[in-house]
């Protein structure tokens, strides 16, 4: 009881009774469990997680005020929604070991690269909701986006719920199982793609006589302003490209010498190489 004679009520988290299990609370899944609590999606004993080690689950725990267990069957089993956050390879062994504690009413997210639904589904042995999500590195700071595909039985409130949980971590966008691979290489590769742009910019910008901290600062302020700008005036990148080009100006000769250099190309290869990485490694290779 405090002083003034009545306890603060906590607010009432978005999902009450929604129960929430993330088997394999790597760095995503630490992610997402920081996401649930900001955003007051979820209460700390709504939440449970798993880790390998107990040395783990103890600093997790202290960290977050969750229950972490190196439990992964007991946690599916009290858990309504699983959050499979394993390296794919490890898929199948997690599978296998909460096998028993599955249920039709459960809901199963994958974010395990290149893991289709079909896969757990059959691992499961029931009809149960599956669906697979691709977020990528930027959820870190909970400017994320993560795709989201359902599997066969999954119906449209579990899909609201998929989308809310990873809604914690930044923006989500439903699409069909087909274009998973594709996601991967737009989305997935993506960060590493534009934090190479940021640093040729920035080296740049130091070739021409700024100082490297000033220089990093435009580069990658200048990227995200342009990234706001495609979202939140739903402009097409090329009309907002000509707001900037001016004729006979400045901007127009950098173009010059980013399509003499292929940028566009280049940028369009790296993805769909990427896309086909992420195939092969959907078909074992």
């Amino acid at each position: 009881m405090s002083e003034t004679g009545y306890e603060a009520k906590l607010p009432q988290p978005l999902m009450p009774g929604t129960r929430v299990a993330v088997l394999g609370a790597g760095k995503m899944g630490g992610i997402l469990v920081q996401g649930f609590l900001k955003n007051n999606l979820l209460g700390q004993d709504q939440i449970a997680a798993t880790v390998q080690h107990q040395d783990r689950a103890t600093a997790l725990s202290a960290q977050f005020g969750v229950t972490v267990t190196t439990d992964n069957r007991a946690a599916a089993a009290w858990a309504d929604v699983i959050l499979l956050g394993v390296k794919p390879v490890q898929v199948p062994g997690l599978m296998a070991q909460i096998k028993p504690a599955l249920t039709a009413g459960k809901l199963l997210l994958s974010f395990a690269a290149s893991v289709t639904t079909g896969a757990i589904e059959q691992a499961a042995g029931l009809d149960l909701g599956v669906v697979r999500a691709m977020p990528n590195t930027p959820a870190m700071i909970s400017a994320g986006v993560t795709a989201l595909c359902a599997g066969r039985f999954v119906s449209a409130e579990q899909m609201s719920i998929a989308q809310k949980i990873f809604a914690t971590v930044g923006r989500t966008v439903v699409v069909d199982e087909k274009h998973m691979d594709a996601v991967t290489g737009l989305s997935g590769s993506g960060p590493a793609f534009l934090y190479i742009i940021i640093e040729a910019l920035a080296e740049a910008g130091v070739n021409v006589g700024l100082p490297r901290d000033v220089a990093t600062l435009l580069a990658a302020q200048t990227t995200l302003g342009s990234a706001r700008m495609v979202l939140e005036t739903g402009y097409h990148p090329a009309l907002l490209k000509d707001q900037v080009t001016t004729p006979a100006g400045c901007t127009v000769d950098g173009i010059l010498e980013l399509e003499e250099g292929g940028l566009r190309v280049t940028l369009i290869k790296a993805v769909k190489r990427a896309t086909m990485r992420a195939r092969e490694l959907a078909s074992g290779k």
